[in-house]
Formats: C-alpha cells, structure tokens, sequence
C-alpha cells in the first residue's frame, strides 16, 4: 500500500504541478510548454524532485524499520496494517451504500429459488443511484413538459436565434480585441503608446533607409507635411505600407514582413510626424489631401494661401459629392 500511495502522491503532483504552471503561463493549451521552454524545464525538474524524495524517504523508513526490535516491528506492521485497513473507509462505506448490495456473508438472505446447474440467482434490489437518477429523469421529464407544451416557453428556434445574435455580438468584441484581423477597411488610428513605440522599433528598422529617422524623406517622401502621394490618413497610409508604392517605383509591399497588427502599428507611427519640424525636409511631393471625414477639413483655413490647383479642384469635388 506505502508504493501505491507513494504512487499516487507523484501523480498528483505531476498534475498539480502543470496546473500551477499553466496558470503561470500566458497560454492554457497543450503548446504552453513549447512556446515556454523555461517552464517545461521547472515542471521536469520539480516532479523528478518529488520523485527522488519519496524514494529517499522509503529507503530511510526501511533503514529505520531493521533496526527495531522484532517485537516493534510487529507492532509496527500491525498498525500499518490497520491504518491500510480505514485508509479511505467513508469512501468505500459510501460506495457500497451507492451500490445497495448485501456483503458476501449476507447473500444467503436473497438467494432465489432458481438453480441453473448449481448456479444460483440473487435478489438483488436496484442500485440507489440508479433509483434516484431514474426518479430525477421523471421529475424533469414533467417540469419540461408543462414549460413548453403547456405554458409554451421559447422555442427551438428562438434558443438558435438568441444564441446566433449573442454569437454574433462576442465574434465582434473579439475582433476589436484581436489586432491581427485588422484590415484597410477596419484600421484604427492607434493613440496608445505601446501601440506607437512598437511601430516607431518597426519604422527605424524597415524605414528610416528611406524617409530618415524624423520622417523629413530621403529617397521616399516627406511624410511630416500635409502632401500625399497615395493619400493620406490611416486607411490610405496602411494600404501603401501593405501594398506598396506605385507600380514600378516607390516602396516595396510590407505584408508578406509584417503583420496586420504591425502594419496598423507603424502606419499610426507615421501619422505622428504629421506637424513635426525635420532637420533636413524634402520638398513637398503630391497633393494636400483632406480627410472627408473630419468636418473641419472640408475647406482650407480662411489664412491659408491656396497655391495648387489641384487642391481646389479636391476641395470642389468633395462639396460635390
């Protein structure tokens, strides 16, 4: 019994253990010890830890047992043997309580009168658990019955709908939450600043090559001023990182480098030079472009002096429209 309890306890531990870790890690699959190797490491570690010291502790006790007398050894037995005996004894109680069957030494009190070739049958009642769950199915069955037959409750088809639409609502929240399903159609300008710093870490190592650190442009554009080549504001900025320049010249496609996230992530990075002041500003490359959205966009300042007509053009077809 002292192996198999011994046993036991290792394998408690082992699945306490990963419980304990997985409550640690940032992931609750099966992958969480692959992605962190760290922990899969502590984890072996402690269990043969655990291991290695229940086998230390029976080799001392055996130590410990020689050298009793003869007489404590007995003694030491027999109460091993007791406590083997109750070990676990209101589990069993109950467990044969469950099972409602007479101990071997009663079976002689429900013996039937049938004998097939010395084999005797036994009058056994149902087990109670049996009894009880066939009664709860009744029970259930009734309260069933009367809710929707007879005070007709939701239907079927109402539960699907109802959960369709709720299905629906948390498909939506999940993809607020979820960054890497964002698209040209679904990007937000980011404001946060973990958002930022990490697409200013994706813009010095992917752009600067080409627009400089403070974004005053070198072999790309100026991206501090208010002209545009492809558009300007996050939806245009993010299809150019993700798509790429013009056909034949300007920057390369991203998307196959970056993810979604990403993307969105250096494309609020590049917004944020908007209104900066570069060291060396390339001269301005495109048109002003204004956003349709913004209500105070929808004309230029009363101050400003219009020095393209092409931004009067812009700002005539948006009235248009």
């Amino acid at each position: 019994m002292k192996s198999k309890a011994s046993f036991i306890r290792i394998i408690g531990f082992a699945i306490l253990g990963y419980l304990v870790l997985n409550w640690l890690g940032t992931t609750a699959d099966t992958s969480m010890f692959i992605e962190q190797p760290l922990l899969l490491g502590i984890y072996v570690f402690l269990v043969f830890f655990h291991i290695a010291g229940e086998v230390c502790l029976a080799a001392l006790q055996a130590i410990l047992f020689k050298t009793l007398s003869e007489e404590k050894q007995k003694k030491y037995l027999a109460k091993e043997a007791l406590r083997d005996k109750n070990r676990f004894k209101w589990f069993r109680d109950t467990y044969k309580r469950l099972l409602g069957s007479k101990a071997i030494e009663e079976e002689h009190e429900i013996i039937l009168d049938h004998d097939y070739d010395g084999i005797k049958e036994l009058d056994n009642d149902l087990p109670p658990w049996w009894t009880y769950s066939f009664y709860a199915t009744i029970v259930f069955a009734v309260v069933y019955l009367v809710r929707f037959e007879v005070f007709n409750d939701y239907s079927q088809v109402e539960e699907y709908e109802v959960a369709v639409a709720e299905a629906k609502i948390e498909i939506e929240a999940w993809k607020k939450s979820a960054k890497n399903l964002v698209d040209v159609n679904t990007v937000t300008l980011l404001r946060d600043a973990s958002d930022l710093n990490a697409g200013q870490k994706i813009f010095n190592a992917h752009c600067i090559a080409c627009h400089k650190a403070d974004g005053g442009g070198g072999i790309g554009p100026n991206l501090t001023d208010k002209h545009w080549i492809l558009g300007g504001g996050i939806k245009n900025v993010f299809n150019t990182i993700s798509e790429g320049g013009r056909d034949g010249k300007g920057m390369i496609s991203w998307k196959s480098d970056l993810k979604p996230a990403e993307i969105a992530q250096v494309a609020s990075y590049v917004l944020s030079f908007q209104g900066t002041t570069p060291a060396e500003p390339k001269k301005a490359e495109g048109e002003i472009w204004i956003d349709p959205d913004a209500p105070e966009a929808i004309l230029p300042k009363a101050t400003e002096t219009v020095k393209d007509s092409s931004v009067v053009e812009v700002v005539i077809s948006n009235l248009e429209m």
